[in-house]
């Protein structure tokens, strides 16, 4: 085998431990190699990424009720702007009013000047960010986010490089089974992070920010804020792995349909209690959670259902066929017909 490229390797091909070692150096190598073009892509929007992770955020901000002193401050401001802009207008009035002398309308008119130009003064209304407190917490924060997000988009190119090695040690029927499984890894590994970006960080943010915020002057570190939100997708791209999880099973033996559907009660409680442990702030965000999980698992089965009917017609049809040749023999004593 080449030490330069990488060929296919077949289930039949018979490779010395020097060989497999070359083999996984050259794909560590592309591996290592995607991932350090993502990071530098990664890197080079670092602004665009910061503003994407800081986005959930920004959409818990200003919450009717909130006492955080920093959103009643802004409050405070807008409120003193509109009494301004409200002034200035009314000063603008007053000075033309010709029964005034030229004196007070001049008066006014400055008024009315200074009034619109601390209007304008005022700052627009911005959600919080996260603070850094080190002298190098921006580079290394940003630095932290590059990197995660690079490995994010380089996943589908990792995962081939790990399947591609690994795959000519099963046989084709064991490849069967694997080849279908790991090629939905990456797929529901995404959209468990789509829906935790969207569906459980704002509300889980909204909750954990606004709670008792009249008693603390609440500053959120960035290095903190954006390792809490690298957990929960992580978290939630591998719950999202659940089917892949009972295809195995199922196909291994381990559990049939019938099980999992009995189980249903049992499958229901531990969902609960695993959403019950991420993050929420009521029943409703709870039960969001949990109807995700839920429908992969009710998935799940109705899919391993669908694959045994197939798998056992194939087997049938091969059974009949080997029957009808005179080949079939005792089909019981044939290990692969069970």
């Amino acid at each position: 085998m080449s030490r330069a490229t990488l060929r296919p390797v077949s289930h039949d091909d018979r490779l010395s431990l020097v060989e497999h070692l070359d083999e996984l150096r050259t794909r560590l190598i592309v591996c290592l190699a995607a991932f350090l073009v993502c990071f530098g892509v990664a890197f080079w929007q670092n602004n665009a990424l910061l503003h994407i992770m800081n986005r959930p955020l920004e959409k818990t901000a200003f919450q009717k009720g909130s006492k955080d002193p920093f959103e009643k401050s802004v409050g405070y401001q807008q409120l003193t702007k509109a009494y301004l802009e409200r002034s200035a207008t009314r000063f603008r009035e007053l000075a033309a009013d010709d029964s005034l002398s030229a004196a007070a309308r001049a008066n006014l008119t400055a008024q009315a000047r200074d009034a619109a130009a601390l209007a304008a003064a005022t700052p627009k209304p911005t959600a919080k960010r996260p603070v850094t407190l080190g002298v190098g917490e921006p580079f290394t924060a940003t630095f932290k986010v590059a990197a995660w997000a690079a490995l994010l988009l380089a996943f589908p190119l990792l995962l081939y490089q790990a399947y591609a090695f690994v795959l000519p040690a099963f046989d084709p029927r064991e490849r069967e089974v694997a080849l279908p499984l790991m090629l939905g890894v990456p797929f529901l590994f995404i959209a468990g992070v789509v829906f935790a970006y969207y569906m459980v960080l704002p509300p889980a943010i909204a909750f954990l920010q606004n709670f008792n915020d009249d008693s603390y002057d609440i500053l959120l570190q960035a290095k903190d804020f954006y390792s809490f939100e690298i957990m929960v997708l992580i978290a939630m791209g591998a719950l999202f792995q659940l089917p892949i999880g009972i295809l195995a099973a199922v196909r291994l033996g381990v559990v049939t349909p019938k099980q999992l559907r009995q189980s249903r009660r049992y499958a229901l409680v531990i969902i609960a209690i695993v959403a019950a442990l991420l993050p929420g702030q009521d029943p409703v965000t709870m039960l969001m959670l949990m109807l995700p999980l839920l429908v992969l698992y009710e998935g799940s089965i109705l899919f391993a259902s669908l694959l045994d009917r197939r798998v056992r017609r194939a087997r049938a049809r091969e059974e009949a066929a080997l029957a009808a040749s005179g080949d079939g023999g005792d089909l019981s004593s044939d290990p692969d017909s069970e």
